[in-house]
């Protein structure tokens, strides 16, 4: 297929990709493939807040579209008069949106539901790509661009851009909180949806000591506002009150890991943002799929993850053993090695 080759100089093109954090990162090297091939393009992206925020800066990107409801959003997108509109997304709302676009090219993966809003039907990415088995969520994405034209090639890693006035907030914000000026930090994310990709406070705690006797790295918690509790706990079992950033709006939290000398946490979206600004991440594997979701050509980064016959699975209950062991089954020490390993061969590096 070679419809995005044929759309006319300047054109414009809507890539849909409603929710979610990791998600929005994991869609950007394909973004920036569509752009070095064809930078004539006007790219936009429909997005939901807080999400926009995170394409913040980013020159593959001609303007991102936020959802303001069905109907207005609809009408909008409509009247932009965009020449394609490319749907990620998948879900009744994205589907009715580019039914409604009017676009001459509307393409959405052949697993979609509402069959009628596209005129073509990508097919699976394990087809597109010559491969069997799992297919990662940006070559997944990749995917899709490279079946409606876009030369198959190289994939990037993800992409942030966190501005300097966005970055000095958040240094004078760290100080205000207890971090010293020009001290170097750690990021740490404890907190996941499913109590299946959420790894012990008292690990956590652990690792925060790691960090600060071996490594003269001190923790600084991230976590979403009402999610306080789980820090509590954490706090429970370390030396010291833990230094927070918990609800910090997406362009701060951003700025705040891009800052980090390396990232540590559960599989969830921020571990995507720090694969995307280049920093080292080690992220934690429950229920989920590592081949599918972890980090993505991060500078360095490190996985931990216990082998059990039922996983993945879809992580909101642990229907095998009452508890998710998947997650709980981690060790201390697995995650002490492989962080130790990961920080150790960036010294050895920058040598």
């Amino acid at each position: 297929m070679k419809e995005l080759a044929q759309l006319p100089q300047g054109a414009r093109v809507l890539i849909i990709r409603l929710r979610s954090l990791g998600d929005t990162l994991l869609m950007t090297p394909a973004l920036r493939l569509l752009h070095d091939w064809r930078p004539d393009l006007r790219i936009s992206v429909l997005m939901e807040h807080p999400w926009d925020e995170l394409l913040e800066g980013n020159p593959a990107i001609h303007s991102v579209m936020v959802m303001r409801g069905k109907l207005r959003t609809a009408w909008q997108v409509r009247r932009a008069r965009f020449a394609a509109v490319v749907n990620l997304h998948g879900g009744p709302t994205s589907a009715f949106l580019t039914r409604l676009s009017g676009a001459g090219l509307r393409a959405g993966f052949e697993h979609f539901r509402d069959a009628a809003a596209y005129n073509l039907r990508v097919p699976a990415a394990q087809q597109i790509l010559c491969r069997e088995g799992p297919v990662h969520t940006a070559e997944h994405v990749a995917s899709c661009l490279f079946w409606l034209g876009v030369p198959p090639g190289e994939i990037p890693p993800a992409e942030v851009y966190p501005s300097p006035e966005t970055t000095e907030g958040v240094l004078a914000k760290l100080h205000s909180i207890g971090l010293e000026k020009g001290a170097r930090y750690a990021v740490i994310h404890p907190v996941a949806l499913y109590a299946s990709k959420q790894w012990t406070p008292q690990g956590f705690a652990e690792i925060d000591e790691l960090l600060e006797q071996e490594f003269s790295l001190r923790p600084v918690y991230i976590c979403g506002a009402g999610e306080s509790s789980v820090l509590d706990r954490i706090e429970t079992y370390a030396r010291h009150p833990l230094l927070r950033a918990e609800g910090w709006p997406m362009r701060k939290l951003v700025a705040l890991i891009a800052g980090a000398r390396v990232f540590v946490g559960n599989d969830s979206g921020p571990a995507h943002v720090a694969a995307a600004a280049r920093i080292p991440v080690l992220v934690i594997f429950g229920s989920s799929h590592a081949a599918v979701w972890r980090p993505w050509k991060a500078v360095d980064s490190a996985v931990v993850q216990n082998d059990f016959d039922c996983n993945p699975c879809p992580g909101d209950r642990c229907a095998v053993y009452g508890e998710p062991r998947c997650i709980l089954s981690i060790s201390t020490e697995q995650v002490r090695v492989s962080l130790e390993s990961l920080l150790r061969s960036r010294v050895s590096a920058r040598a």
